[in-house]
């Protein structure tokens, strides 16, 4: 699309915002059931599509896309009408007599930037927030699955009026183009670099704003976890999606007293989640780019892989990989990983702990593994991070009963569930004064400062 299509887009959204009252509740719950039914659809294509652009196996298209879709899509029908009710508030005694209320009401015109490593989940679930509160939405997908942004677009334009939501395609420059115009409401996900761009870009406008980032999640294994169970989900959590997951643990920090053992249970466990050549499975997704798979080869470099490593470029593979003990100051531990390559290292005490974890940026997640309650409790109060697990890794993206968001530069704002209606609405106060009462007061000539002295004896 070139940049009148993209003008007239916007323009439409915003004209429409201006003239139209917001759509009804019962007209929003409407359009959610009419997403729904048309998701369920074209489930099949969602599955190929997501096959076609990094050949994600379908269970993990199942449960990590539309699983994770539906229950927010449910969410929302069921509890909107609720939500969306005004809140009384009771009313300061200054105003008396009066009714307060807080109404939620849409931010206006949003744009959604969604990212390629969940394509689908990632574009539809914030959608759904701001459909559902009111808002116009225009959402630029990502240009590394192509396919996927086919579904969506086609998706989209059978559910709603361009007026109200549109698929816009395009690469960096179409999203710089977009980032430039004057929005009500930007959410975007993706890398930390980007986030930075975004965020520079809106800034002239002070738009508000919603960043879900990533960055170098720590996994915390210490010497009283329970090896077996501990090594099976640090390893579904990090090759779930190939690594491309922005919540993966980014890397492991093992009890010297245990290390040996727990490699041990990490290659055999390895070998049974992808047998002996994970190329020929059909659980392990592929690398989305040639880009990205150049980087990860690159990281690679000079580093002590104790299992895995070997890729294949004509196909995008990367072997699920360890590494043991990298060079702290070497790109594989100072950048996010965002693949299958996970570094292992070993500390003798908490010192060792806090030397590793605080050479990065506040992380969009943090993993203990540990039966020691101190510890687990030590470790969650002592580090800062956006989500976190104890024994076990990313299931906390899935409790739409939790907001999900980073801090600092892994993110700002968060979203899922009721936190996705506050995200993409704004609190509107309002004050109704009663006319059979006017208490005279505050009016001038001020010729009662000394009895209101006495009554601001009872603030004081």
């Amino acid at each position: 699309m070139d940049k009148r299509e993209i003008t007239k887009a916007y323009q439409s959204q915003k004209q429409y915002f201006n003239h139209q009252t917001v759509a009804s509740v019962p007209e929003r719950l409407k359009l959610l059931k009419i997403l729904k039914h048309n998701i369920k659809q074209k489930e099949e294509d969602i599955i190929a599509a997501l096959d076609e652009d990094f050949k994600k196996p379908e269970f993990e298209t199942l449960t990590t896309e539309l699983l994770v879709v539906y229950k927010e899509i449910n969410l929302f029908i069921k509890n909107l009408k609720k939500w969306q009710k005004p809140e009384r508030v009771s009313s300061d005694l200054i105003n008396f007599p009066s009714s307060d209320k807080i109404f939620h009401v849409p931010w206006g015109n949003i744009l959604v930037i969604s990212p390629w490593n969940y394509p689908f989940q990632l574009a539809i679930t914030p959608l759904i927030g701001a459909i559902a509160t009111g808002n116009t939405v225009i959402l630029k997908p990502s240009e590394y699955a192509p396919k996927t942004a086919q579904i969506l677009e086609i998706l989209i334009s059978e559910v709603f009026k361009p007026e109200v939501c549109q698929v816009i395609q395009g690469d960096a420059e179409t999203a710089d183009y977009l980032l430039d115009l004057k929005w009500d409401f930007v959410f975007f996900t993706g890398s930390v670099n980007v986030g930075k761009i975004v965020s520079q870009k809106i800034a002239k406008n002070m738009t508000p704003h919603c960043l879900e980032l990533g960055g170098k999640n720590p996994c915390i294994v210490d010497e009283t976890a329970k090896i077996s169970t501990s090594a099976k989900r640090i390893l579904w959590g990090k090759y779930l999606n190939a690594g491309q997951t922005c919540i993966a643990p980014d890397y492991l920090l093992v009890h010297e007293n245990i290390l040996n053992e727990f490699i041990e249970s990490l290659q055999k466990n390895l070998h049974e989640f992808y047998g002996k050549d994970a190329k020929e499975s059909e659980n392990y997704a592929r690398i989305i780019s040639q880009k990205h798979f150049e980087r990860l080869v690159g990281l690679l470099e000079n580093q002590n892989i104790i299992s895995g490593g070997k890729h294949a470029d004509n196909e995008l593979f990367i072997e699920p990989t360890l590494v043991l003990n990298p060079d702290l100051e070497s790109k594989l531990m100072k950048e996010e990983i965002f693949g299958p390559i996970l570094p292992i290292i070993s500390y003798k005490n908490e010192e060792d702990l806090e030397k590793i974890i605080l050479k990065n940026d506040k992380p969009l997640a943090l993993y203990v593994f540990s039966e020691n309650r101190t510890f687990q409790d030590k470790m969650i109060q002592k580090y800062d991070f956006g989500g976190g697990v104890i024994n076990d890794t990313v299931v906390h993206f899935v409790n739409d009963k939790l907001p999900f968001g980073g801090v600092g530069k892994s993110g700002v704002g968060n979203y899922h569930g009721k936190h996705s209606f506050k995200t993409f609405t704004r609190q509107k106060s309002v004050v109704n004064r009663k006319t059979y009462l006017d208490v005279s007061i505050k009016y001038p000539p001020y010729n009662k400062t000394v009895l209101f002295k006495k009554l601001l004896k009872f603030f004081r």
